[in-house]
This record gives C-alpha cells, sequence and structure tokens, in this order.
C-alpha cells in the first residue's frame, strides 16, 4: 500500500468512530473533554487520516463503554462460527509495536473472545483505564515474557504462565524478552 492510500480498517473505523460519536450528540470538543484527546487527535482518527493508537482507541473504548474488540468487530464482518485463520482480523499499533489477531472475534450471543498479541523488544502500552470497568481478562504467554501490572501490582509472566484479573484502573504491558513476546488474551464481558 502506497503511503498516501488509507488502510481500508482505518476507514471504517474511522467512520465508526464518527458515528458512535453522532450517535451520542457529542460535538468533538465534548469527545475531547470526555476522553481526554485532543479534538485534532480525534478528527484525523474520524478522517482515517491517523492510524489510532492502542491507547487511543482504548481512551474512546472507555467513553463509549465497549472493549477495543468489540469495537474493533463493529468495524469487521460479522463473524461465522468457525473463524478459519486467513479470516482472522489484524490490527496493529505500529507506534508501540503491538500486534493484535482477532482469533475468536466477540459476538452478540458470547460474552467472551480471543485475541493473539504481540508486543515488539521494549513495547510498553499503559491503559489509563479499562474500557468496561470489570472487565475478566485472562493472559497466557506463549513465547517470551511479559511484565503486567494491575492495581498497583506487577506481575513477571514467563512462557506458559497465566494471569487471571479483572480490571478495575490501570494497567500496563510490558514486554521483558530481548525476542518479543507473543501470549492469548481471553477477554470476558462482565
Amino acid at each position: 500500500m502506497r503511503n498516501d492510500e488509507v488502510d481500508p480498517v482505518d476507514a471504517r473505523l474511522g467512520a465508526r468512530l464518527a458515528g458512535l460519536r453522532a450517535e451520542h450528540g457529542w460535538s468533538l470538543g465534548e469527545l475531547a473533554d470526555r476522553s481526554g484527546v485532543s479534538r485534532s487527535t480525534l478528527s484525523r482518527a474520524e478522517r482515517a487520516e491517523i492510524s489510532p493508537t492502542a491507547s487511543l482507541l482504548n481512551r474512546l473504548c472507555a467513553v463509549y463503554g465497549r472493549t477495543m474488540s468489540q469495537l474493533l468487530s463493529e468495524v469487521e464482518a460479522e463473524p461465522e462460527a468457525v473463524v478459519r485463520f486467513a479470516g482472522q482480523q489484524v490490527w496493529q499499533d505500529r507506534a508501540s509495536g503491538f500486534v493484535r489477531r482477532s482469533v475468536s472475534p466477540p459476538h452478540s450471543a458470547l460474552r467472551g473472545e480471543l485475541v493473539e498479541a504481540r508486543l515488539a523488544p521494549g513495547a510498553d502500552i499503559a491503559y489509563d483505564r479499562p474500557p468496561v470497568a470489570g472487565l475478566e481478562q485472562h493472559i497466557w504467554v506463549l513465547e517470551g515474557a511479559l511484565d503486567v501490572t494491575a492495581q498497583d501490582t506487577e506481575h513477571h509472566l514467563g512462557t506458559g504462565d497465566c494471569l487471571r484479573m479483572r480490571v478495575w484502573g490501570p494497567t500496563r504491558f510490558r514486554c521483558a524478552a530481548p525476542e518479543g513476546v507473543g501470549y492469548l488474551l481471553a477477554v470476558v464481558r462482565p
């Protein structure tokens, strides 16, 4: 894809973000006040002039009461009962080195979802709030090492380790392996 071409997922995501804001009857200024994201950044994301970062999407998900996967599923095709590898949507935050594959995307009849995630060496992602208070997460490290901070407690996870938690406040994910880390994230809505 050329640099001046808009990524189709970013275009659909921008349109959905604009639609959510309109559904709530908020101006860009009102959404900026609620999310802590500047009006110009919100406007550029809605017009797909920028690819939103994981942190930006997390702030917007918190305002709209959605998980990131729920939001992203709204711009993806309706999931089938069997989600083939080739059909699993991949999204990446190039700025932070975060890549997520929606292995089992959200579905209106289900509360859980599976996400395969990779963090590049040195990647450090902080979320200032959960997208949905009390969100249940299970983080299973497939390869490498991951440091997760939740509720002021740091957890060092190695290959095969699994952290189970409910998310009520800020969280931080740091790649603690020189080769990067791969993990599976199971998310269950409250």
